[in-house]
């Protein structure tokens, strides 16, 4: 099999490509096998994680982005259910508050980024400020196009004072989120997730998907990569991201603690 983390991560100072880029690869995957593959990479991750609340020194923050119904919140719901949720805070960026307007924009993101031993999971990001901003004209472009290089230099700030960043980008084609939002919408019960303005979005397909890839052509770096992940099949994109995630992990060599200085080696405890 291929190295996924190679195969789906952007090089730095490379165009993304989006549209060579198939959503419905799975890289020689079938989906028994990737399944049984995915209990293996929780499992691991869980491992991980213990070790890293454990020795609590640095942070990981994993960005999720994608277009509506990409599968963020599946993501979570499947892969970081390996992780003890002490450890682990999600936080989902809307519309940025009254409050959070009145300062910079990547204010409310520092704010939420996790401490020494946690993995925090960003559902939607400061790169909302050059996607929907842009977008949707929100500020003008001699603004929201400086924030490439704002947003750089913030990670890289993160990057060297103790948190991995790992980013991932949920690629769904535009047939896909058509049958996704019609299953959202015939289901009563994921209904109330349905809105009407996700359609009036969905127009803007082709505006989106230049912002997407400007974003991850002019942000993914060495130290803060961006990994695109096929997301049309649902159980590929839970393994690649539970794949890259480990290894990213594992590269990082997570220790216990030593033992307390004043703990005998062989204790009986009465």
């Amino acid at each position: 099999m291929v190295d996924l983390r190679e195969s789906l991560r952007i090089p730095p100072d490379s165009k993304a490509r989006l549209a060579g880029r198939d959503p419905g690869a799975t890289f020689g995957w079938e989906k028994a096998a990737a399944e049984s593959e995915l209990v293996k990479q929780l499992s691991r991750l869980a491992e991980l994680q213990d070790r890293f609340w454990a020795e609590s020194k640095r942070a990981v923050l994993v960005v999720l982005q994608g277009i509506d119904s990409a599968g963020k919140d599946g993501t979570i719901n499947k892969v970081m259910e390996a992780f003890n949720p002490q450890g682990c805070p999600v936080t989902a960026f809307k519309v940025p508050s009254a409050e959070e307007l009145a300062h910079d924009y990547l204010w409310r993101v520092h704010r939420s980024v996790p401490r020494k031993g946690e993995i925090g999971i960003f559902n939607r990001s400061h790169y909302e400020d050059v996607l929907v901003v842009r977008v949707h004209d929100l500020v003008p472009r001699r603004v929201w196009s400086k924030r490439y290089d704002q947003i750089n230099a913030f990670e890289r700030h993160l990057t060297e004072n103790g948190t991995t960043i790992v980013k991932f980008f949920l690629s769904i084609d535009k047939d896909e989120q058509r049958k996704r939002f019609q299953a959202r919408y015939d289901d009563p019960t994921k209904r109330w997730k349905f809105a009407m303005g996700d359609l009036e979005e969905r127009k803007r397909w082709d505006d989106y998907q230049a912002a997407f890839e400007d974003a991850l052509s002019r942000t993914s770096t060495a130290d803060s990569p961006w990994y695109v992940i096929p997301a049309n099949r649902k159980w590929f994109r839970n393994l690649a991201v539970a794949t890259i995630l480990a290894s990213t992990l594992a590269d990082l060599k997570p220790q216990y603690p030593p033992v307390a200085s004043d703990v005998p080696p062989n204790l009986v405890i009465e």
